[in-house]
């Protein structure tokens, strides 16, 4: 409650002071109040007492107890850990100033220099939960009375800034605007010290002032000299911010967030979009904060055909520099796109004014992001010594769809402060160096899965935050280059060339030792004699030899007998590829005519690095682990089978394989297959695949026509692609394993957004693209139609035997429905029995609120929402303090009873709509931040794919010359193509790992629509329900089904791989 009208000037300061909401405003107060105690700023910690002792208001006792529990940790020794400690402080980012406040609170002099004169960028920021704990503690909520009140937890950067530099000014920090730090200017001579050169004209203290310590954080642009910088590229990325006034009016409130919608795995929005408006976008956030902020990622066709692009330029500055961005079309985009993603509500969208008074709305590329390879070094110059330290953007660029900049960027804030903390309490420079490198290699793993549960005990001690610490990952040793006399190298940026992928495993070897190991796995085999890697194999017989030697199941040599070479060699290649995942990178015919001896090579090379460790006798790979190989990755193999049955699937569903059924996924009773390697059916003739191409095509591209090398070829259904040309016909996005269709009809390659469908009876899935099946794993597609339709479970009823007799229709109550539509199928082995009923009248009434619930993101998992209410979930309030949840009473429980029959009076209930909003954008958050992290490492292996091909072509280009190389030289260069080739697979495979994750956010995607959809039809009355609604209902429910199915599939499929790579483990060891 507000006090009478107090005479005394400094309360009026204050006031002021925690109210302002301009940089200016902010110092003009803070200067008042310090002239009104007779107060000298920027005195450091002894300043705030005098503050506080002076300033005895009840407005600022409560700030003053924060901040007094905060200074009271035992590791700030009563602010005198660093008593004796000068430092200097760049940039007065959120980074810096958390930064800044660390120091401060250790008792060390702080400056601060900052080169703007004002806080003016209106981005939002997403918060972790330990850093709107941390924010809380310093007084966020008497700064800023609307920090995380809605049902997204962020901020936008001018509000955080606010927020900390109020806390600095408080804390004694001295902070100079307007100047620029340009460089170190070392000791003159001994007994001096380190100073900073400064622009444009700094005041002689701050130009004579002497430090022993250094914090950068002025962002990606600038970097201490002495500091190595590395560029992690992906392909292309254009992002787009856009920041509209916030008129904070009721209809705008009563629109929801986004807390991230990504293509990966919601293509229907993305579709619906482009149909609208002809927008084109990989994935969109909404953040309503001091503006409406929306941020996106835009294809550059699409900017190009809208006119927001001029030109399309190779080089990404000139793409995106001021001359070639049309503004007006640059607004027109923004917020046409904004306006669908909202369906319109936010009204007429008028965009915010930047710092230069012109529409905030910006195109940025985000292709590369630098990282610096260390985050402290050391200096010495006439025994001076110097300690520099990154944080924010210059020490890691964050990835902005991941949202992890200021979270992992106050973590760098309180690691540099601990760092500082050891170096004055005289630690040996090579040790602090040590400590906070092992600190550093934690940083980009860093997720609040993974950090300490319990974020009220978060502190500057590492050990309060990091689980499984080691700060001597590290070890002095290791970092002695860190510790320079005096810096005389220039910033280096080097392209993260050979850290794109998964470094391979074990060494290539050499062409002698590929030839000795196919000859010890091929002897013994009638008719196979292996002497070379070209003649030796025009057969046939030794690729076969080989395939039956690693998967005895699979080739036996009797059935080949009558069988020419090219049908022995061609048949060879199909099991290998799909039973073990060797993709061919050369035809059957090349192989039998031996005009290809380098792909041959780089062919075998691909046996070998996969099965070179394989135990020696076949017999060694029984029980369920042999369903899955035990050298390629095994997520090859199920993308391979997953699109083969997605193309057999659309082929019956275009009509050209009448009279068959739709295939089905047959989810059975008991634990996954323990059977046998499954080999072809007995009835299945031998039949080779048909061969259309001629000698040497692999050599052509299918779709270009331009010459292939060995490193360029994708091999897909036979033929050969450029991995650049294979692309989606009509959006020429690049197309993933198991991400895309063929069409029959015109024989084009898609997307599965914009794959061409034909609507059918029942099993359209209206229309969605991506109705895609899981195979069952272990269940061989080798053979050319081995496909038997299986059915659908029965539900409630025992394991069926397989004399049962025909499927009999099963009619589920609405309750069975709801209960099944909130099943929840995870991958964990440590999961929980399935939750029993609901007791009580409250946790119906949740259930009810629940799956009455209609907005963005809420999550199909319907016995979370009342884990997390249990886990007293805070409650969105605008209170300062976190409200603790009260059992409900008799009348509250009646009451909830009631609306849980009659869900449509929710809106009556604003907290409990609250709580489920926050709950359902929090999972929708998790959902966007790992599609995007896919997305992202998708594109850096991209990346990294074509300059493997680039130097992979220069080496097949030398060694297929006809110059006269020694033969000693044409060696090391076929084992330098060979280790290209293990780093490609390699690349390869972990693709194919991500894309198995893109499947199940896919199905995690689909489980949520069809359960809202069904969710929709069962809370209407029964008696109100038509035949339509009715049948219509089914419908929904029999894709529901098929969806679980699939999940269930998919997840059997993870737990055979891992019980695979626990026994290749065990018998490794053996």
């Amino acid at each position: 409650m507000a006090s009478p009208t107090s005479t005394n000037p400094a309360h009026a300061h204050f006031e002021s002071f925690l109210q302002a909401q301009l940089c200016q405003d902010v110092l003009s107060s803070f200067q008042g109040l310090c002239g009104a105690l007779d107060v000298e700023p920027g005195g450091g910690l002894s300043q705030y007492h005098k503050i506080k002792a002076q300033l005895n208001y009840w407005s600022a006792k409560s700030l003053w107890a924060k901040l007094e529990k905060r200074a009271s940790h035992p590791v700030y020794q009563q602010g005198q850990a660093c008593a004796n400690t000068k430092c200097l402080v760049v940039g007065a980012g959120p980074c810096g100033l958390r930064a800044a406040v660390e120091l401060a609170l250790l008792g060390a002099r702080v400056v601060l220099v900052e080169k703007r004169t004002k806080f003016s960028r209106h981005n939002v920021l997403h918060l972790w939960p330990f850093t709107i704990h941390d924010l809380r503690a310093l007084g966020a909520k008497k700064f800023y009375g609307r920090f995380c009140t809605g049902t997204l937890d962020h901020i936008s950067i001018r509000q955080l800034q606010l927020l900390l530099l109020k806390v600095a000014l408080l804390l004694g920090v001295e902070i100079h605007w307007g100047v620029t730090f340009t460089g170190l200017q070392p000791p003159p001579r001994k007994g001096s010290g380190w100073r900073a050169q400064l622009q444009p004209n700094p005041p002689a203290q701050l130009a004579n002032y002497e430090f022993d310590v250094l914090i950068s954080a002025a962002g990606g642009k600038f970097v201490p000299e002495g500091f190595t910088i590395r560029e992690m590229r992906g392909k292309l990325a254009i992002g787009i911010t856009a920041n509209f006034v916030n008129g904070r009016t009721v209809e705008e409130t009563q629109v929801p967030e986004i807390s991230g919608v990504a293509r990966i795995y919601n293509q229907k929005f993305f579709q619906s979009l482009l149909k609208a408006t002809g927008i084109d976008l990989e994935n969109i956030v909404y953040y309503k904060d001091d503006t409406h902020y929306f941020v996106m990622t835009a294809k550059k066709q699409c900017l190009l055909r809208l006119g927001v692009l001029r030109q399309d330029w190779p080089d990404t500055d000139r793409l995106l520099g001021s001359a070639n961005v049309v503004p007006e079309a640059l607004q027109r985009f923004a917020r046409a796109a904004a306006d669908f993603a909202t369906h319109g509500k936010l009204g007429k969208l008028e965009f915010a004014q930047d710092a230069r008074g012109r529409p905030d709305v910006a195109a940025f590329d985000f292709t590369s992001m630098m990282r610096a390879e260390s985050s402290a070094r050391v200096q010495e110059k006439h025994g001076a010594r110097l300690l520099l330290g990154l944080v924010g953007d210059c020490l890691v660029e964050p990835f902005w769809p991941l949202g992890t900049g200021v979270a992992r960027g106050f973590l760098a804030a309180f690691d540099a402060a601990w760092m500082v903390k050891r170096w004055a309490e005289g630690v040996e420079p090579l040790e602090v160096l040590a400590e906070r490198e092992s600190l550093y290699q934690l940083l980009s793993q860093t997720s609040p899965e993974n950090m300490h549960r319990n974020i009220a005990q978060y502190g500057l001690d590492p050990a309060t935050r990091y689980p499984n610490l080691n700060l001597r990952a590290v070890t002095p040793n290791q970092v002695q280059d860190l510790y320079d006399v005096v810096a005389k190298e220039p910033v280096q940026r080097k392209s993260d060339k050979t850290d794109a992928g998964k470094t391979a495993t074990g060494s290539v070897g050499t062409q002698e030792e590929l030839l000795r190991w196919c000859q010890e796995q091929t002897a013994g085999y009638p008719g196979v004699h292996v002497t070379d890697l070209s003649s030796s194999w025009a057969d046939g017989l030794a690729l076969c030899a080989l395939v039956h030697h690693l998967r005895p199941g699979l080739l036996e040599p009797s059935e080949l007998q009558g069988l020419g070479a090219l049908e022995t060699t061609a048949w060879a290649l199909k099991v290998a590829e799909h039973e073990l995942g060797i993709t061919p990178v050369l035809s059957a015919q090349a192989v039998v005519a031996g005009s290809d001896p380098l792909g041959l090579i780089a062919y075998l090379s691909h046996f070998h690095s996969a099965f070179k460790s394989m135990p020696n006798s076949p017999g060694d790979l029984e029980g369920p682990t042999s369903q899955l190989s035990t050298g390629t990755s095994s997520a090859v193999l199920f993308l391979g089978k997953l699109q083969r049955t997605l193309q057999r699937t659309r082929t019956k569903e275009n009509g050209e394989d009448s009279g068959t059924k739709k295939l089905r996924l047959q989810v059975e009773a008991e634990t996954p297959s323990t059977e046998q390697p499954s080999v072809p059916e007995p009835n299945v003739p031998l039949t080779p695949p048909p061969q259309h191409q001629e000698v040497g095509t692999e050599d052509v591209c299918t779709l270009c026509g331009e010459h292939l090398y060995i490193l360029e070829r994708f091999c897909v259904d036979g033929h050969f692609f450029h991995r650049s040309c294979f692309r989606c016909h009509t959006c020429e996005a690049t197309l993933w394993p198991g991400g895309y269709g063929q069409h029959p009809g015109d024989g084009h390659f898609y997307c599965l957004q914009h794959l061409p469908q034909q609507v059918h009876e029942e099993d359209s899935n209206d229309g969605s693209p991506d109705s895609s099946e899981i195979p069952i794993p272990g269940d061989s597609s080798m053979p050319p139609d081995p496909s038997t339709p299986t059915a659908l479970p029965e539900a409630a009823s025992p394991a069926p035997s397989p004399s049962q007799p025909a499927r009999r229709l099963i009619r589920l109550s609405s309750p069975e429905r709801l209960r099944l539509s909130s099943l929840a199928i995870t991958p964990d082995v440590d999961v929980n029995a399935p939750p029993k009923p609901p007791r009580s009248c409250s946790a119906l009434a949740l259930q009810a609120l629940e799956g009455s619930f209609v907005g963005w993101g809420m999550p199909a998992q319907g016995p979370q929402v009342p884990k997390a209410m249990e886990q007293g979930e805070e409650s969105p309030s605008s209170s300062e303090e976190e409200e603790e949840e009260v059992p409900l009473e008799s009348d509250l429980e009646q009451t909830l009873l009631t609306l849980s029959k009659n869900s449509g009076t929710m809106t009556k209930y604003p907290t409990w709509c609250r709580t489920l909003m926050r709950h359902a954008k929090e999972e929708e958050m998790k959902r966007f931040c790992k599609a995007q992290a896919i997305q992202r490492r998708l594109n850096e292996i991209e990346a990294a794919l074509r300059e493997l091909e680039a130097e992979g072509t220069k080496l097949e280009l030398a060694l297929r010359s006809q110059s006269s190389s020694p033969e000693q030289e044409k060696k090391l260069w076929i084992e330098q193509l060979l280790h290209l080739v293990q780093k490609k697979n390699s690349l390869v495979a972990e693709e194919a790992e991500l894309m198995i994750t893109v499947q199940e956010l896919n199905l995690e995607e689909k489980q949520w629509q069809l359960d809202q959809e069904l969710r929709g039809y069962i809370n209407r009355e029964e008696t109100l329900k038509t035949a339509a609604d009715q049948q219509a209902e089914d419908q929904v429910l029999k894709k529901l089904l098929d969806v679980v199915n699939q999940r269930d599939a998919l997840i059997r499929f993870q737990e055979e791989r891992r019980l695979s790579e626990l026994a290749s483990g065990l018998g490794a060891q053996g």
